[in-house]
């Protein structure tokens, strides 16, 4: 058994660059589209990072593709790691598929809650699921004994890993090429490794773009420690219905926000619900939960309070789009 998370290092954008060289054969360069009536709504033009296009359907594939890389970059050749990692679906999917690419075996941990969309995604890879408790605590111990049973294994986390957050923070690279002129980009938050890699890649190309975490109310962890400036993680398992934002923000990833993120932007269920339909139904993109969370943000009103000539142009990630048609929340009580 070992783990890749050990691997400690400071966290740059030559690692972001880098990041973006080794797994561009393997990720699609997602498109950016607009839309006149949320610009209308929002009082300002937004531009929309469409990950849900990405391979696997969210942006975790740049991550996982490049953590993956990068161990058997460091692993004799004749080598053949066995990969593990915990999820509740998206990270799951992308080390599922990397996996496959690489020719290697995965396991997953999953909790017992996670989409059965996902979940069918992870075995069509050709995973092995191991399903486990809903806390993060479940998903760690379950995953760590899968380690301690399995000769070669390495884990490779969902976000709080240096490899996994310079994948991430490809997103940005691209983001600033498609739309040079933004003012500000808006990203939804959980464990933090896309956000502490986009506020890598942005912070170093174009310093002056602000950068907002956006969070489910009911998963407030980010928002509460960003105005104590101390990481506090979420005490219980959150209810909330974007399912890919139930985990506290990580070790790594958190001091990384502290210092780059302007600020957090909380929205309750109903401004999640309510965005995720507007994309679907004025847009005609079928986003989950998490991406309308960045949505929900933009049109909320604690951030139509800044000036529009000071944010005239906002980027919006819309990070996945594996959603579970049996169970959409306007047609669930």
């Amino acid at each position: 058994m070992a783990s890749a998370s050990s691997k400690e290092l400071k966290i740059t954008i030559r690692h972001v660059q880098q990041a973006a060289k080794r797994i561009a054969p393997y990720i699609h360069q997602t498109p950016v589209m607009t839309c006149s009536t949320l610009d209308n709504k929002a009082g300002r033009a937004l531009h929309f990072k469409c990950e849900l296009f990405q391979k696997i359907g969210a942006f975790k594939i740049r991550g996982a593709m490049n953590a993956v890389m990068q161990l058997l970059e460091s692993l004799p050749s004749e080598q053949k790691p066995v990969l593990v990692t915990h999820s509740s679906g998206n990270h799951a999917q992308a080390l599922a598929l990397s996996a496959k690419t690489m020719g290697l075996q995965a396991y997953i941990a999953m909790p017992r809650n996670a989409p059965p969309v996902k979940k069918a995604a992870v075995r069509d890879y050709g995973a092995t699921i191991v399903e486990c408790g809903v806390s993060a605590e479940d998903r760690e111990l379950t995953a760590n004994k899968i380690l301690e049973k399995t000769a070669n294994s390495y884990l490779i986390p969902p976000f709080d890993h240096p490899d996994i957050i310079a994948g991430q923070g490809t997103i940005a690279l691209e983001f600033l090429n498609q739309v040079p002129s933004l003012d500000a980009v808006v990203v939804p938050v959980s464990g933090g490794g896309m956000l502490s890699g986009i506020c890598i890649a942005v912070k170093a190309l174009k310093p002056h773009i602000k950068i907002y975490a956006a969070e489910p109310l009911n998963a407030d962890d980010c928002a509460k420690s960003f105005v104590a400036r101390k990481r506090i993680p979420l005490q219980d398992t959150p209810n909330t219905i974007a399912d890919g934002l139930r985990t506290s923000v990580g070790y790594l990833t958190w001091p990384i926000i502290c210092e780059y993120v302007t600020d957090v932007i909380t929205v309750t269920e109903d401004e999640i619900t309510s965005a995720m339909r507007l994309v679907w139904e004025r847009m005609k993109l079928l986003i989950e939960p998490s991406a309308a969370v960045g949505v929900a943000a933009v049109l909320s009103e604690n951030f139509k309070t800044i000036s529009a000539q000071e944010l005239s142009n906002v980027g919006v990630i819309l990070c996945g789009g594996n959603v579970d048609l049996d169970n959409l929340p306007w047609t669930t009580s």
